[in-house]
């Protein structure tokens, strides 16, 4: 995502990551989504994009691989 910053990245992940454990997880993802007007999303498309960008195999997604993927 070209031209973005770190507070900006910080921001986004922060609406996504709804119980502010410093994760995003399948449930949140495709919550936050909807949020945004995209109800297409599943939890299974949710996980699959999580387990895309997911480095340590957690299944979850935390801020420091958000930001690598934003940045790769």
């Amino acid at each position: 995502m070209a031209g973005i910053n770190e507070a900006e990245a910080r921001t986004a992940f922060d609406r996504f990551d709804a119980n502010g454990d410093g994760f995003i997880t399948a449930t949140e993802y495709k919550s936050a989504m909807a949020q945004l007007g995209d109800h297409f999303v599943t939890e299974t498309m949710a996980q699959a994009i999580i387990d895309e960008r997911d480095l340590d195999g957690d299944r979850l997604l935390s801020f420091e691989e958000f930001w690598t993927y934003l940045n790769r």
